[in-house]
């Protein structure tokens, strides 16, 4: 087994996948998740392996206590401590208040904000034991200002999930467990891209950026991995880094 272990949520493709493949070019085992789409998950399985790490891959829904207990019992098992947690997984929604169904809002809450607090509180354990840990939030630009294109439901959830970042980082801070968050504008990935599926919506996206660029996924994780490691940022916590272009700033 590698020296040290990772975690990232939703591994299996766009962001998840580059960050799993970015923890392996250093000699990681990527614990990978998924919630559907195995195929996927075996292909960042194959990229991982073949970037020097060592794939683990587990089912799990973030947004389900239950299966986040089996994971965090799995782990224990098979690794018994942790390295890097990185809450990634997540979905998108666009409406507004007036499209918004209760059922809507509840559902993307759930995964993108009580899914990281759940997994976070189920592996502090296994971080605690490890002779460094970090978590790492994957927000987004959109928690940070109302003015985007992505709907109430997700900016409240990364908003929230901000939030959470920060408190994290001053309750963990007595373990040695330091805890930050990305904040990404739009990153160019499956889930994206049935939103600007066309040249002429993906210039005015640019457009609203002052580097006039969509964000890639690599840069996305090489801000996780350079967050998550002590030789990089040991004295960085309760930090929000924001990846948009100057978008924001």
């Amino acid at each position: 087994m590698a020296r040290w272990s990772v975690l990232v949520t939703g591994g299996s493709g766009g962001i998840g996948r580059s960050i799993s493949v970015r923890f392996a070019r250093e000699g990681f085992t990527v614990v990978i998740t998924y919630l559907s789409g195995r195929e996927r998950a075996l292909e960042t399985a194959r990229l991982v392996k073949q970037a020097g790490g060592e794939p683990i891959i587990k089912h799990l829904d973030v947004a389900d206590p239950r299966s986040v207990e089996m994971l965090a019992h799995a782990l224990e098992e098979e690794l018994g401590e942790l390295n890097v947690l990185v809450n990634n997984a997540g979905i998108l929604q666009l409406g507004g208040i007036r499209e918004m169904g209760l059922d809507e809002w509840e559902q993307t809450l759930r995964v993108n904000l009580t899914g990281p607090f759940l997994v976070a509180k189920a592996l502090i354990p296994l971080l605690e034991r490890s002779e460094w840990a970090s978590i790492v939030n994957v927000a987004s630009i959109a928690g940070e200002t109302g003015n985007v294109l992505a709907g109430i439901a997700y900016s409240a959830s990364k908003a929230g999930l901000i939030g959470l970042t920060k408190r994290l980082a001053i309750e963990l801070a007595s373990l040695g467990i330091r805890v930050n968050a990305v904040a990404p504008s739009f990153v160019e990935t499956r889930m994206v891209a049935r939103f600007i599926d066309t040249p002429e919506k993906r210039e005015r996206v640019k457009e609203l950026h002052p580097l006039r660029m969509l964000i890639r996924p690599e840069d996305v994780a090489e801000a996780v991995y350079f967050l998550a490691v002590p030789w990089l940022s040991r004295a960085i916590t309760g930090h929000i880094l924001r990846i948009n272009a100057g978008r924001l700033t």
